[in-house]
């Protein structure tokens, strides 16, 4: 089990889809870059993923020491939203990766 990092569902605390739809994506995008190659490269502690077919975004939670206003943001995101935010319980190769 990874207790280092969490996931943010797209199921809000009452049982609702959080919409819009790509909420995940657009979140973060924000905290994304352009590469030397004009290609979107999503920030490594911060990235969208679908789990069981469910829109959810994975959060390092090395990301609150390295980034602590990235950090917030997405977590203030899920609170202020009501979103479901959980341990990430995946291991290996499916587990985001820790940053050196």
């Amino acid at each position: 089990m990874s207790e280092q990092d969490w996931i943010i569902t797209g199921t809000m605390e009452n049982g609702k889809p959080f919409r819009p739809s790509d909420w995940c994506e657009r979140l973060s995008a924000s905290l994304a870059s352009f590469m030397v190659d004009n290609r979107l490269r999503y920030a490594p502690g911060v990235q969208p993923c679908l789990i069981d077919g469910e829109r959810c975004l994975l959060v390092a939670r090395w990301l609150e020491t390295r980034d602590p206003n990235a950090y917030a943001f997405v977590m203030g995101f899920a609170r202020d939203n009501q979103l479901r935010v959980q341990l990430d319980r995946r291991t290996g190769e499916r587990a985001l990766q820790q940053m050196d």
